[in-house]
């Protein structure tokens, strides 16, 4: 997975008062956590965000903290619900040691044969929840399209990877080409008219 590289400061004082301040001064009141590490509470500039939220890719997230850095991954966020500027964050303390349970986006690869005969590609899924170590965790999931024919589909169980665990059930599609409208209604009335024969 990529990584970015952004910087916090401990909060000395925690409550609304002080997170309302914080972000009057374009801070946002942060925290991490996880099973390894006592809580963080953080804080860190909002133009920060830019790096971690415009980007389709999940990442891990290494904030460096009073000289010490924690590999982390964003667990949930909030926004202000009338300006929509980010009000605060939570993020995962992560580790080689421990599984962890992201989301990857979900790319395709290659040319549809569905495609080129007129069909349309459907993403079902633009993303896909995983569990694995995080040194096995790929940067998205790519899709092999090139055998993807006419009302054909991929689903999760057709996924050729390794060393993570995805979930969400095998018999989802992820992705399919569909016939057109037209060209479906022009195959029945055919069909029909090959019976009536």
């Amino acid at each position: 997975m990529n990584s970015v590289s952004l910087s916090g400061s401990l909060r000395e004082n925690v409550g609304k008062k002080d997170a309302k301040a914080l972000r009057r001064n374009g801070q946002v009141p942060c925290i991490i956590y996880g099973n390894d590490i006592e809580q963080v509470k953080f804080f860190t500039d909002a133009r920060s965000f830019k790096k971690i939220l415009y980007t389709p890719e999940t990442l891990i997230i290494d904030f460096e903290i009073n000289g010490k850095v924690y590999h982390t991954i964003l667990q949930d966020i909030q926004y202000h619900p009338v300006t929509d500027e980010v009000i605060h964050a939570d993020f995962l303390y992560v580790n080689e040691e421990n599984p962890i349970t992201v989301t990857l986006p979900v790319r395709t690869q290659g040319t549809c044969p569905g495609v080129m005969r007129g069909g349309r590609m459907n993403m079902n899924l633009s993303k896909l929840k995983v569990r694995g170590y995080v040194n096995d965790l790929p940067d998205n999931i790519m899709i092999d399209v090139t055998k993807l024919q006419m009302n054909q589909a991929i689903k999760v169980k057709d996924l050729d990877l390794e060393k993570i665990t995805v979930l969400v059930p095998a018999n989802t599609i992820v992705v399919d080409v569909r016939a057109p409208r037209n060209a479906a209604a022009e195959e029945t009335t055919e069909e029909a008219t090959e019976e009536a024969k």
